[in-house]
């Protein structure tokens, strides 16, 4: 929907993956699909794959997206018709999910309240690229009350303003009327100063309600400040960010470990980036 919107997920996906240590039943690759499905859907799902002894030989990544929950803790992954389904033998799956108040099959992704923004900030995007390209845009009302102006002349007049219209068509068209009065003609502007006016705050309103839902610190993906003082330090939003964020979401992904009875998922301590500047400028 908007760069802030993937940013933000990316940031957490990339945080998870930086303090997950890999181990002999999953990989660093398929955490990261792992990681990327939990954070950006509020679902994420594994297949454990056994050995002829029965035992846990390795993890592999089932995409959310064609994630679909059967009957008696069967799964089933539908990427297309019925024809391509496959089914996961019940108990083999392990699904992680973000709780929902009305049902307990899947999850809700906690960034769901920012929906509305973020289709607000690509509409408003995407409004302005197409009045970028189409140079001659109906952004105006030519407005004509003139009696020596004929029907056939409107008629020419309005193919002219309909071939106008496209990339690079930058057209300047001369209007002759004899005899015409004062303001016979007029263009009138509807929608392009409030367009104008209008674009930077909505992105920037968007954007601040996409970081709340996310409730990632804008210094930490790129945002550029608008005030003199800035977002404060890097460092101290890391630290905040790291405890009040990414713990949360690494003590959910341990519950695979409860699940598989084995230690898959395991995370480095992590160092607090505003001591450890402290410590070097010292």
């Amino acid at each position: 929907m908007s760069p802030h919107h993937s940013s933000a997920i990316k940031y957490k996906v990339n945080q998870l993956t930086r303090f997950f240590e890999p181990s002999r039943w999953l990989d660093r690759k398929t955490f990261a699909n792992f990681a990327t499905n939990f954070v950006a859907m509020g679902n994420a799902a594994v297949q454990r794959l056994d050995s002829m002894a029965n035992r846990p030989l390795s993890l592999v990544n089932v995409p959310a997206a064609y994630l679909r929950a059967g009957r008696d803790g069967a799964f089933w992954w539908v990427p297309g018709t019925q024809q391509q389904a496959v089914e996961f033998a019940a108990g083999t799956v392990f699904h992680l999910l973000e709780p929902d108040l009305l049902q307990e099959l899947y999850g809700l992704p906690d960034w769901l309240s920012a929906l509305q923004s973020g289709l607000l900030n690509e509409a408003a995007t995407i409004f302005r690229r197409r009045y970028y390209i189409n140079g001659a845009h109906s952004g105006h009302i030519l407005y004509i009350n003139e009696a020596a102006f004929s029907a056939a002349d409107a008629d020419e007049l309005e193919e002219q303003v309909l071939q106008s219209k496209g990339p690079g068509n930058f057209k300047s068209m001369f209007l002759h009327i004899p005899g015409g009065k004062e303001k016979g003609v007029q263009v009138i502007p509807v929608g392009e100063t409030a367009a104008k006016d209008e674009f930077l705050n909505i992105k920037m309103v968007t954007r601040d309600d996409i970081l709340a839902a996310h409730r990632v610190p804008p210094v930490l993906i790129g945002v550029v400040p608008q005030v003199t003082g800035g977002f404060g330090k890097p460092g101290e939003a890391a630290d905040v960010f790291h405890f009040a964020e990414i713990e949360p979401l690494q003590q959910r992904m341990l519950e695979l470990n409860d699940w598989l009875g084995y230690e898959a998922v395991r995370f480095r301590e992590y160092q607090r980036q505003a001591v450890a500047a402290t410590s070097a400028k010292d």
